[in-house]
């Protein structure tokens, strides 16, 4: 592994590569790098800093957040297109050029806030190529201002020289994090774009962020754009499905619905609340050690086509899902569930890491205004409908759950359509890849259209005289 100082030099070295450096924030770190090696003439075309939110606007336009990707992008494409107009002419063929921008909020003890930003590099992999792209957020984890500066320098050093040097996204990534750690940074959004990259697909990038432990969760929507999460949940009451999705069945669908006709309805929650359906790695790896990213882009493909947007997480337990939104929005949250994993919420083998055990979990869980929405569940042994309210626990754990059922924190879906509780996601999964008619009934029919269409979840064409169930 290089050190920051030798990637900085390596580029400073090769004069095929030359840039503009624009910092607001946190000081010029990235810059200052570059300097301290020494050759900086024969890559640094321009390094700037406008600090004065004036100036700021008269070179970038104006904007209500200093520290945005909006901010960013406009960064780049100022410092990029005046690069070239003003280089291109002179040394344009034997120059790949480069513009690396960042804009940054360090700790704020006032607002009890940790620092993040954005950063950027725009480049090209060659003399006169088409540009490529790469934008990350990051979240300062330091609780002091020059920690937090020394972390954005070794990183922005990272992706400088990722770019040119690791343009496959796993590697590039295992590059961004090289002389730090999560106890300092945590990236949370990397959006790849341009020729460099074509065949990336960022909703896989998403997904090594959080495989390669750059972060808790990474978000994606229903285009499949990558977001930073405070873009799309910022103050604003959210409704979180948790589930394999493999695939989304009717059942699950009424789930999300039900409970978002009760979550609306909740005084307080303002505006449309955001749903968001959460895949973990567990779910993701629960058929094997291997996670297959192929598997995940169906699951991904599907949602998407429902309008759905997806959050891939490491959380094995609730309340880390809670701690996380509670980041970004301290309105209400909803979670929708069945009544086998509501069995598993009170099961305490998950919360023998913490040292108050289930309780310390509970109240991490219920952090602010917290509703648990629970639908009920076939027992196929018996014929029995298991509800939030019929639900049996073991001595002490039935006084937790009624204590929390009587403050209104957990409620039960009680309109349902029992038909389809006989419905089971493996069972719909398997009449996919056997060619079983019948199953698209079983699914919303978005879903089903876009598994034929794109032979999702090794989709087979119906083989006749065969039945689901």
């Amino acid at each position: 592994m290089m050190s920051t100082q030798e990637k900085a030099l390596a580029i400073n070295l090769d004069a095929a590569k030359y840039g503009t450096f624009a910092e607001i924030g946190a000081g010029q770190e990235v810059a200052r790098w570059f300097f301290h090696v020494g050759h900086a003439s024969a890559t640094v075309a321009k390094s700037m800093s406008a600090y004065d939110m004036v100036i700021s606007d008269i070179l970038y336009g104006a904007t209500d957040h200093y520290v945005s990707r909006s901010r960013l992008e406009s960064m780049l494409e100022r410092e990029w297109a005046q690069l070239l107009e003003r280089l291109n002419p002179v040394r344009g063929e034997r120059t790949g050029f480069f513009v690396f921008a960042d804009t940054v909020a360090t700790h704020s003890r006032a607002r009890n806030r940790d620092g993040q930003g954005w950063l950027g590099m725009r480049f090209q992999a060659e003399p006169r190529a088409p540009h490529s792209q790469i934008i990350i957020h990051v979240n300062l984890l330091d609780q002091v201002a020059v920690s937090e500066q020394e972390t954005l320098g070794i990183l922005g050093v990272n992706l400088v020289y990722g770019a040119f040097h690791q343009q496959q996204p796993e590697a590039l990534m295992k590059t961004l994090m090289e002389g730090l750690s999560r106890l300092r940074v945590d990236i949370d959004m990397i959006k790849f774009s341009g020729p460099a990259f074509a065949r990336v697909d960022n909703r896989l990038a998403s997904l090594q962020l959080v495989e390669q432990g750059l972060t808790d969760a990474a978000m994606f929507t229903a285009q499949g754009e990558v977001v930073q999460p405070a873009e799309v949940i910022y103050k604003k009451p959210v409704l979180v499905s948790r589930g394999s999705f493999r695939p989304v069945t009717n059942v699950g669908l009424d789930m999300l619905n039900r409970a978002m006709e009760r979550f609306r309805k909740i005084p307080g929650v303002d505006g449309d609340p955001v749903e968001v359906m959460e895949m973990t790695l567990h779910n993701l790896s629960s058929e094997g050690p291997e996670i297959d990213r192929r598997d995940f882009l169906d699951r991904a493909d599907v949602l998407g086509a429902l309008g759905k947007t997806v959050v891939v997480t490491n959380f094995t337990r609730f309340d880390s899902v809670t701690t996380s939104m509670r980041r970004y929005t301290p309105q209400w949250l909803g979670f929708v569930m069945g009544v086998p994993t509501l069995r598993a919420v009170f099961d305490e083998q998950y919360y023998t890491a913490l040292h108050g055990g289930i309780l310390e979990g509970l109240g991490r869980l219920f952090q602010g205004n917290v509703r648990l929405y629970v639908y009920p569940a076939l027992d196929r042994s018996t014929g029995k409908v298991s509800t939030s309210t019929n639900l049996e626990l073991v001595h002490p754990l039935i006084h937790l759950l009624e204590y929390l059922r009587d403050k209104g924190g957990i409620e039960a879906i009680e309109d349902f359509d029992a038909s389809q509780l006989k419905v089971f996601p493996k069972e719909v999964l398997s009449a996919i890849q056997n060619g079983t008619p019948g199953w698209e009934q079983y699914l919303p029919p978005q879903a089903a259209e876009v598994i034929k269409q794109r032979a999702l979840f090794g989709y087979r064409e119906t083989v006749p005289d065969e039945s689901i169930l």
